[in-house]
């Protein structure tokens, strides 16, 4: 079994290899312009241990939207089933960072993975609390789950995001006048810079992420990071909206619950399975990795690891 899920990860990489040179960074980020666009990595982190690593894996990247996944985790164990007062469950079919749902939806974004979304789920997560300490909470959370003490905030990355952060701030300005925020906006947003600007790589992600392939459950600690049912949740909005108006596309031709980030990451459960996370910084019109997609489709298949099996 190790040998095949090695070579479908081989073929996978060549598959994903000729897609580079297609695709653009997410050069409205400034920071995130700088990337080079050729990088490619990819790794497979099972629960006995085992970690395949293929590519640029170990090269730390910024995982901009993938942390969606992680501060969910966290706000459902802070707030749980009250969470979803703030923020709905369905697919958006609009662009991650769109304004027009919310004023015809009272303010309430429509999942937490969209930029909205997240912005109140991070706001739910604070409760009550400094800013800093929220986000050093999130960042002791993926160092946990990653196992590596190495996980750092990008602060190039965070002030670049800052810098250039108006519609995300409009966002929450936005759901603030509908009464749909509990802070200041510049508390949730100043957070939410910081979560999305965390550096991993590919190693580190994967096994960040094990816990969802695993009802929940570290397979290295034993612990119980989120209930079941919880971690079920989590993998059927990430199936239903972790790609934004890609999500369909992607579940189409890839049948696992996964999550993109414009910084070129994708996390990606294969429930019982294991865990996998790619990158790749060029992206598609969606603004999920071209290559890393590519990448997940064939490996995937190759494994027979969809959901829909």
């Amino acid at each position: 079994m190790t040998d095949d899920l090695r070579s479908h990860i081989d073929e996978a990489m060549t598959l994903a290899a000729a897609q580079l040179g297609k695709g653009r960074v997410a050069d409205y980020i400034p920071a995130l312009a700088k990337v080079d666009p050729a990088k490619l990595g990819f790794a497979l982190a099972l629960p006995d241990g085992t970690v395949h690593a293929s590519g640029d894996a170990d090269e730390p990247f910024s995982i901009q939207s993938v942390s969606k996944v992680f501060t969910l985790a966290l706000a459902l164990r802070r707030v749980g089933s009250d969470l979803w007062t703030s923020v709905g469950r369905e697919p958006s079919g609009s662009a991650f960072n769109s304004v027009v749902q919310l004023e015809s939806e009272q303010g309430i974004p429509r999942n937490p993975l969209i930029n909205a979304g997240a912005i109140a789920t991070t706001d739910r997560l604070i409760d009550g609390r400094a800013g800093d300490a929220v986000a050093e909470e999130i960042v002791d959370f993926m160092r946990a789950r990653a196992g590596d003490d190495r996980v750092e905030i990008d602060f190039d990355v965070a002030f670049s995001e800052s810098e250039t952060g108006a519609r995300n701030r409009s966002l929450a300005h936005f759901m603030d006048a509908f009464g749909n925020l509990t802070h200041p906006v510049e508390t949730v947003v100043g957070v939410y810079f910081r979560q999305c600007a965390i550096a991993m790589s590919c190693r580190q992600l994967a096994r960040a992420g094990l816990f969802l392939a695993m009802e929940g459950r570290d397979p290295f600690t034993g612990e119980q990071i989120v209930e079941a049912h919880r971690a079920r949740r989590i993998n059927a909005i990430m199936m239903l909206c972790g790609h934004y108006d890609n999500s369909g596309e992607f579940a189409f031709r890839v049948g696992l619950p996964g999550k993109s980030g414009v910084g070129g990451g994708i996390l990606c459960i294969a429930p019982g399975q294991g865990s996998i996370a790619v990158w790749s910084p060029a992206l598609n019109e969606a603004g999920t990795s071209l290559a890393g997609a590519v990448a997940l489709e064939h490996f995937a298949y190759a494994a027979g690891w969809s959901v829909f099996d």
